[in-house]
């Protein structure tokens, strides 16, 4: 396939290539023999996660584009909405409940991503939670709904924290977790207007709305959550702040030079500096 690309210009992709271990030798052999001898509109496109095993010199010799979820409730939930359009929203036998339920699960899928800033505190293991995963969980609200006159909650909580993301979720205190936060959100009472999804109210289900509803009410919310909405005490802001001011201090560090000269400052002198605010 890649050398009938190569001849004809075409493009190929090759997805999830991290789980061929056993293949990514040959793969990075065609690589390092492609030539400019090749049809100039031939393109070679490879999907990963990130692995310990994926070949360098391929990393080297291509350009490369990652893919992170957005920091923050907000940034999130906009993401999500913005691959909706009304026409989605209201493809359901029960359109009312259907966008309730559909924002309890962006919502959820948001708090169980931006958990891993706090560390040990979101989580004991920080999992790879992805898009695929949430939406998973919403084709199956959409059959659900469709075919039950009596919304199946206990079904949609099993399926939602203990298949579809629960499948990633090795520790048991996390799983305990995860089956927390999602019976909180997917419950009977989130059927109603405005019902609070945090403790401050300040993230709630709004009323029956448009695409365009639900985007202005996501971008009038805090760019920075407070920690209780993700049902946490403020001290873990205080430890996720000190973490993140760890983690650019050692960024400095790592690309300071490794002695002084002029009689400068050292490394080690400057970082002291940088953490005193000098």
């Amino acid at each position: 396939m890649i050398s009938q690309g190569m001849t004809r210009g075409e493009w190929i992709l090759l997805c999830n290539c991290h789980l061929s271990v056993s293949w990514l030798p040959k793969l990075e052999s065609i690589v390092e023999a492609l030539t400019e001898a090749i049809h100039p509109n031939f393109r070679l496109w490879m999907t990963s996660m990130p692995s310990p095993v994926f070949p360098v010199s391929v990393l080297q010799n291509s350009v490369k584009m990652t893919m992170e979820p957005p920091t923050g409730i907000r940034s999130n939930l906009l993401q999500t909405y913005e691959m909706f359009d009304d026409k989605m929203l209201m493809d359901c036998r029960k359109p009312d409940e259907y966008k309730k339920l559909l924002f309890a699960f962006s919502f959820f899928h948001a708090i169980v991503q931006d958990r891993r800033k706090f560390g040990a505190i979101g989580w004991n293991i920080p999992y790879a939670f992805t898009f695929e995963d949430f939406d998973v969980c919403r084709r199956q609200l959409k059959i659900f709904l469709d075919e039950y006159e009596v919304t199946p909650f206990r079904v949609l909580n099993y399926l939602g924290s203990e298949i579809n993301y629960g499948g990633r979720v090795t520790d048991d205190k996390d799983v305990r977790l995860i089956k927390s936060i999602l019976a909180r959100f997917v419950q009977e009472d989130t059927l109603k207007d405005d019902f609070a999804l945090s403790a401050s109210g300040i993230y709630k289900s709004i009323p029956n709305a448009s695409k365009q509803d639900y985007v202005n009410y996501i971008s009038s919310l805090p760019l920075n959550p407070h920690p209780e909405a993700f049902g946490l005490h403020e001290n873990a802001e205080i430890i996720t702040n000190q973490n993140e001011t760890r983690t650019i201090l050692e960024s400095v560090q790592s690309i300071q030079p490794r002695s002084s000269s002029g009689g400068g400052k050292s490394r080690e002198e400057l970082i002291a500096d940088i953490a005193t605010g000098i």
